[in-house]
């Protein structure tokens, strides 16, 4: 049995992220979480999705909480890897403002390569979150 050179309750080093390799991890999640006010309150719905070069792409039906964050409201997306046994991972936070992407040339292109959504019937409206702002940290 190999031994882990530090004890698992020792505290890690926390490093901040710069904006491509948040990116590159980003592109190897395939669940994240937006992150929008509902009510007055924040809400975070997960979702599937695709990084299209520095948007994130997903798509929901017309009538979910998710078209409405989708009207040009500003929005959070995250997404994370933790492992709680070793006490590594990463976390990285976009935020920008989403909007409905409804240009038939790139509805067109972005069909073969969008994840479907794991629920049915959540594929009426395609919603894009340009990442104006990226922020990460990785522990370990």
């Amino acid at each position: 049995m190999q031994r882990s050179a530090r004890p698992r309750d020792e505290p890690r080093e926390l490093v901040e992220l710069d904006r491509a390799a948040c990116l590159r991890l980003l592109g190897t999640a395939a669940v994240g979480r937006v992150i929008f006010t509902e009510a007055a309150l924040p809400t975070a719905q997960p979702v599937s999705f695709l990084l299209d070069d520095e948007e994130v792409v997903f798509q929901t039906s017309g009538g979910s909480k998710l078209a409405v964050a989708g009207r040009h409201h500003v929005v959070a997306f995250e997404v994370d890897d933790l492992d709680p046994v070793t006490r590594t991972g990463w976390s990285v936070v976009g935020v920008g403002e989403a909007y409905e992407v409804v240009d038939p040339q790139r509805l067109a292109e972005l069909a073969g390569r969008i994840p479907a959504p794991w629920a049915t019937g959540r594929t009426g409206h395609v919603i894009s979150i340009p990442l104006q702002r990226l922020t990460g940290r990785r522990l370990g």
